[in-house]
């Protein structure tokens, strides 16, 4: 009875669109039983922040628990940045490899690479991963021109990225916004103009802006960073069930 209630279009898993990736700043493994329980069914990605899987002591039993409940997990770009920076790419793709994860993200937005070694790394990667890459700065006094976000985008698509994160950070205060958090709509428009939506990830972890990007989308744009406090509120957005996407 309660389905009537429901959003008819909305996607289920496995999506391609629509999805809601979680942003885990260091969850216990009581944050993510509580996770599973109330809102496993809307979690399609869970990324491990930072290099926050290097210090975290429940790392093997938090990526147990998600891969029971079959949530892909990855870890955060800046961990893929350090072992470039490092010289450890392989080590990290052993990891990766030994831990079981099926997802990678690829970033440049705290160190320079040049876009041919990035997309190298993601033809790579892409033998033995899903590929997440990111475009956009997460340094505020960095503007990436929209010309410059929609060939980055277009050449990491097909250098072999699943999707490719629009980069938003967790303050939501880069990349897409401006520092106020308000949103970049030209750069967003010019970004729609030239690609299909289905295939970036806008990471908003501000209600403004997850309300805006569905609004303008649709029920299934796929946000990230979202905070596992905020899933079930992200998901009453999606399907009209909260005062501020009510009947639209």
């Amino acid at each position: 009875m309660i389905e009537a209630f429901r959003k008819p279009e909305r996607t289920s898993k496995p999506r391609e669109s629509g999805l809601t990736h979680v942003l885990d700043k260091g969850m216990s493994l009581a944050d993510v039983d509580g996770l599973l329980e109330v809102a496993g069914s809307y979690v399609d990605i869970v990324k491990f922040g930072w290099g926050t899987a290097v210090v975290v002591e429940n790392l093997s039993a938090k990526i147990r628990r998600f891969q029971d409940a079959g949530i892909p997990i990855c870890c955060g770009g800046s961990f893929f940045e350090l072992a470039v920076m490092r010289g450890k790419v392989d080590d990290y793709v052993a990891f990766l490899k030994a831990e079981g994860f099926q997802l990678v993200e690829v970033s440049d937005g705290i160190i320079d690479i040049e876009a041919a070694e990035k997309l190298a790394h993601i033809g790579r990667l892409a033998k033995d991963f899903t590929v997440l890459s990111e475009v956009g700065s997460k340094d505020s006094s960095v503007v990436v021109a929209p010309s410059r976000w929609v060939k980055g985008i277009k050449e990491e698509l097909d250098a072999g990225a699943w999707k490719v994160v629009a980069e938003g950070r967790e303050s939501g205060t880069v990349g897409l916004y401006r520092g106020t958090g308000e949103i970049r709509t030209g750069l967003i428009e010019e970004i729609e103009n030239s690609i299909d939506a289905s295939q970036i990830l806008f990471e908003a972890p501000q209600k403004a802006q997850q309300l805006w990007l569905i609004e303008h989308f649709g029920t299934n744009v796929s946000l990230g960073n979202i905070a596992p406090s905020e899933v079930i509120s992200v998901e009453t957005l999606r399907q009209g069930l909260r005062g501020d996407t009510l009947g639209k």
